[in-house]
Formats: C-alpha cells, sequence, structure tokens
C-alpha cells in the first residue's frame, strides 16, 4: 500500500464486518486468550480466565452470557459455570439489562483491589485454623513450631495487605481522580 493509501474499509461480502473491524475484532481474541492463558497459568480455571479476559477487553466492560459465548465460542452452561465462579471470587458483578430479564456481567476498574481485599476474610479463617492447629500439636514439637510459623506469616501478610491497600487508594486516586 502505498503511503497516501487509506486502509481498505470495505465490507466483508460473507459477514457484513469492516476490514477495520475485523482486526479489531483478531487483537480482542487474540489480548483475551494471550491473557486467559497468563491467568490459567497463575492458577485460575481456563474458562473463568477466557471470560474474565472478554470482559476486561470490552469497551463497556459488560456482556451478556450470550455476548460472551458468542465471542468465544462456547455454550451457555460453560459461560455460567464461569462467572459463577468470577463473582464468587468478586472479581464480576451480575447486573440485569435495563428493560430485560437478561442478565450482564460487569468487570469494574477496581477489581483486582475487591478481588485482593476479599481475601482478608480467608486469610482470618486460615489464621484461627492454625491458631487451633498451633493449640492441639503444642508450639513446642515441630509441626506446631511450623504451624506457628505459617500462622505468623498469614498475621503480617494481613497487616502488609491492609497498609498496601490504602497507598493503592490514594495512588489510585492521584492517576485516575475519584470516582
Amino acid at each position: 500500500m502505498s503511503p497516501d493509501a487509506s486502509p481498505d474499509v470495505s465490507a466483508d461480502v460473507s459477514s457484513g464486518v469492516s476490514a477495520v473491524g475485523r482486526v479489531g475484532a483478531e487483537a480482542v481474541s487474540r489480548f483475551v486468550e494471550q491473557f486467559a492463558a497468563q491467568l490459567v497459568e497463575a492458577g485460575m480455571p481456563r474458562m473463568p480466565a477466557r471470560v474474565f479476559a472478554a470482559l476486561l477487553a470490552s469497551d463497556s466492560g459488560a456482556l451478556t452470557a450470550a455476548e460472551l459465548g458468542e465471542q468465544l465460542r462456547v455454550s451457555p452452561a460453560a459461560v455460567s459455570g464461569a462467572v459463577r465462579y468470577l463473582a464468587q471470587q468478586h472479581m464480576i458483578s451480575r447486573e440485569r439489562e435495563p428493560g430485560t430479564r437478561r442478565d450482564l456481567f460487569r468487570v469494574h476498574g477496581n477489581q483486582w483491589y475487591e478481588a485482593i481485599g476479599n481475601r482478608d476474610a480467608v486469610i482470618k479463617r486460615w489464621e484461627n485454623a492454625l491458631r487451633e492447629g498451633v493449640a492441639g500439636l503444642g508450639a513446642d514439637t515441630p509441626a506446631g513450631r511450623r504451624l506457628a510459623e505459617t500462622l505468623a506469616f498469614f498475621e503480617f501478610i494481613e497487616v502488609e495487605l491492609a497498609a498496601m491497600m490504602e497507598r493503592w487508594r490514594a495512588h489510585r486516586e492521584d492517576l485516575f481522580g475519584r470516582d
């Protein structure tokens, strides 16, 4: 193509999608699959990772189950299980699409904050179980000492996480302003 030529934005006769639209859809699809692969490598199940990445890459940050199924080329059952997992992890929210009975699944700008912040309850439960383990096994046994060290680690994480989240709120406000 010459430097003065415009990109071909003619309609694709078979799909009715412009060439620019195809390139955009391909870029989104490529991002979704690559980011989902990273999430899977970090331990997230594959389908929730793909759904989360698709929501993250959508302009609105919200899609219906039908839109997710169509974009990812998966069944409604696969979408249903994935969104249930993501909602339980506080990574997305479920809303009603105005004027319809369809659910809309939304990822928020602060989804990472919410997901990590909600780990506090899990850490507290682990701490309680570890305290009981130390008491039951005895702090002077090898296993009891190992549990006590694990407990100390989670107590440290809990304090550091709270301080880090406060610093993040201030940093986010500096970068993006108040909501």
